[in-house]
């Protein structure tokens, strides 16, 4: 028989728990976030927003935004020589300067 895997939240507890601080903050001003084609952007999962919400294993990931996706956006993730896309929501993005 095959391990039930206890769904895509197992094992997060660490990645996706907030501070006291973090709790405080609105999160609002994430979600009016507007990216480009060609902008860079830090993966930073808001735990306290379930859609659109990438799997952990890319928390902290850096990529490139290739486009809109609906209300989201696709963003190429480079791990070693592959290229993953991830569809995440604006308020799980983070935009990179430069």
């Amino acid at each position: 028989m095959v391990k039930m895997s206890h769904g895509p939240r197992s094992g997060s507890r660490r990645k996706l728990t907030k501070s006291a601080e973090e709790r405080k903050r609105s999160v609002i001003g994430r979600f009016m976030q507007e990216f480009e084609p060609g902008d860079r952007v830090a993966i930073d999962i808001e735990p306290s927003v379930h859609a659109g919400m990438p799997y952990h294993r890319f928390q902290g990931y850096t990529g490139v935004v290739e486009g809109p996706q609906g209300d989201c956006y696709k963003v190429a993730v480079k791990i070693d020589s592959l290229t993953k896309y991830v569809i995440a929501s604006p308020v799980h993005l983070k935009k990179i300067k430069g």
